[in-house]
């Protein structure tokens, strides 16, 4: 898998509507597929999005509202049918310990996948196995409830105009990258005088939170940032007594965060027409598109 994108299988919040499942989202990328808070109907969203289940190497609980992961059973059911031979990894909240075992064993199968278990009891680094860095960060909805932050190795690039101008060439370039430095025709060349470092892409997902430090952490740099916006400011009362976050605010955190690309989800049914939510966090952070199920958004190198 070359492709490096995002897909959104569902957007909606607690009830689905008829052209909004069950929040999930799929993050291809560096040949791996994640998969963020499969909600009910998951498994059925990947057939109508032409994408094939065993693409999951990585499943992320943020917190285990149902919306947020009823689907997380079935998508494992279904890679074990698929007899996929990859490890899958499972991160979420270790005080939901219990609701991710009845997920996962909640009917009769045979199960002949290998899967590995995350439970997050603190915040910060949970995972670094050199393809991907996994941060947490507490949000603040009232249950244990996490934002993830992935981020990508840092990774040198050579610069080929430079290496020929210092006369760097051939079997010296490993040497200069395992030394440091090296010595040609009486001058010292250092790795910083013929490449860069180009630093890993970031990928931020906050989802049903207030406003808080966390979300701030978990957004930081963020090349990509999705982001719940349940309600726009007209119904702010009703985000802040069900623990949301309104377009606005979700747009307010991009830009302090430093954010690149900002996607709003998981959207309260009562909204049938989203241009509200656009307009609202638009005016604030420009770089602002809406989640729609199925749509794909570029996640470019």
């Amino acid at each position: 898998m070359t492709v490096r994108d995002l897909i959104i299988l569902g957007s909606s919040s607690q009830q689905p509507t008829r052209r909004r499942n069950h929040g999930a989202y799929l993050l291809r990328w560096n040949e791996e597929g994640l998969l963020f808070d499969p909600g009910e109907g998951t498994q059925r969203q990947f057939i109508y999005a032409n994408v094939a289940p065993p693409t999951v190497n990585r499943i992320f609980v943020s917190h285990f509202h149902g919306d947020h992961c009823l689907g997380l059973g079935s998508m494992l059911m279904r890679l074990n049918l698929d007899k996929v031979t990859h490890p899958i990894h499972c991160y979420y909240p270790a005080s939901g310990k219990k609701y991710f075992d009845r997920l996962r064993y909640g009917t009769i199968y045979h199960e002949t996948i290998q899967v590995i278990e995350h439970p997050i009891s603190e915040e910060g680094l949970v995972h670094d196995d050199g393809k991907f860095q996994i941060e947490a960060f507490w949000l603040k909805h009232g249950v244990d409830n996490l934002g993830y932050r992935i981020k990508e190795p840092d990774v040198r690039k050579y610069e080929k105009e430079k290496l020929d101008a210092f006369g760097v060439k051939g079997p010296l370039v490993r040497e200069l990258s395992q030394k440091g430095k090296l010595t040609i025709d009486g001058k010292e060349v250092t790795l910083d005088d013929v490449s860069h470092v180009r630093i890993g892409d970031v990928f931020a997902i906050v989802i049903d939170t207030l406003p808080c430090a966390g979300a701030l952490k978990t957004a930081k740099g963020a090349k990509m940032l999705i982001c719940e916006a349940t309600y726009t400011e007209e119904h702010r009362d009703l985000a802040k007594d069900y623990r949301h976050m309104t377009a606005k605010q979700a747009a307010t955190i991009a830009k302090e965060a430093g954010v690149q690309h900002l996607i709003l989800t998981h959207f309260s049914a009562r909204y049938l027409d989203l241009r509200g939510h656009l307009e609202e966090a638009r005016a604030i952070f420009p770089h602002t598109d809406v989640a729609e199920d199925l749509k794909i958004f570029e996640f470019p190198r």
